[in-house]
């Protein structure tokens, strides 16, 4: 087959079908709606077994343009009487038989929990993006709506850590706005590239040691930076061969999945002992415990180093 492009005059005497269109258009613009997640929804529940399309929404879907027009939309959504809670979603469907880009419900499977997008990307059927997904209760009279809308972005799509693309092309970055995050679809999942925690206290405190300097950890970009404090032992002696929990506790989000981590420790006396803190899928989750050491008597101060390891 010889080579070809459009718009040309030597092609189609400029002429370019719905079709040719798409298959350069949907390239100016990613997916998605007009803004990010902290504007106003597109969707929002309404009246009875319905919704409303918010007025003067704007979105791209495959090259095309959608505009919701000067005024509310409202869509019915059908009843539920399935006995179980149903999952629709509201999205918006290029239309290839019409070459139009409408928003709608498409209904989901009760039970089964919201359906799945159609994507297609021929010259003939549907392609879906997602605006909303919208909760109905077995014999509800109303809806619950949570918001769902992919944005265009620029080049890099802004989203929340709920209502990332669920459909992604290998090499797509999005932007939490709640998180921080910035994220890359690896073709299999979603990566961290760029986050941070900023300063976390991780004290617990214990009757049986007194915190003199705080325990608190940072996570940039998936590693742990964990900077352990000092503590004094109260109440009574430690036995050498008795291991004991300090007064830290590893938030969730940021322990090893499923390794120990240590760290030395200097105690009272020139002496040193080991910091055991146990992973996410030991039953010590994210506690820090002294381990392998010499006696430590009441008063003597326990001084560990610093540890850092890495989580995603």
């Amino acid at each position: 087959m010889a080579q070809n492009s459009w718009p040309s005059p030597a092609y189609n005497s400029r002429n370019v079908t719905d079709a040719e269109y798409e298959k350069i258009a949907s390239r100016f613009s990613d997916d998605g709606v007009d803004g990010d997640p902290t504007g106003t929804a597109v969707v929002s529940a309404g009246g009875g077994l319905s919704v409303n399309i918010r007025a003067e929404a704007r979105a791209s879907v495959r090259g095309h343009a959608w505009y919701s027009g000067g005024t509310t939309v409202n869509l019915a959504v059908g009843a539920n009487t399935s006995g179980s809670t149903r999952v629709d979603r509201v999205v918006l469907r290029l239309d290839r038989a019409t070459w139009t880009v409408r928003a709608v419900i498409k209904a989901g499977t009760p039970g089964g929990g919201a359906p799945a997008l159609t994507q297609q990307t021929g010259d003939s059927g549907t392609y879906e993006i997602p605006l909303a997904n919208v909760t109905v209760l077995n014999g509800a009279s109303s809806v619950s709506v949570a918001r769902a809308e992919m944005y265009v972005g620029s080049r890099c799509r802004p989203c929340t850590a709920s209502t990332r693309n669920p459909a992604p092309d290998r090499g797509e970055l999005g932007y939490e706005t709640d998180t921080g995050r910035l994220i890359l679809w690896t073709g299999s999942s979603w990566s961290s590239l760029n986050e941070s925690s900023g300063s976390v206290s991780c004290d617990s405190p214990l009757a049986a040691w007194a915190i003199t300097v705080e325990s608190s950890l940072e996570m940039v970009n998936g590693t742990v930076f964990l900077r352990l404090g000092t503590w004094d032992r109260k109440g009574s002696a430690l036995g050498a061969t008795t291991d004991a929990r300090l007064p830290v506790l590893i938030p969730s989000k940021y322990r090893h999945p499923n390794r120990n981590v240590y760290a030395m420790a200097y105690i009272s006396g020139a002496q040193i002992g080991r910091v055991t803190i146990y992973p996410a899928n030991n039953e010590r989750a994210g506690q820090v415990w002294i381990t392998q050491k010499p006696v430590i008597g009441v008063n003597d101060s326990v001084l560990p180093a610093s540890v850092s390891w890495v989580v995603g």
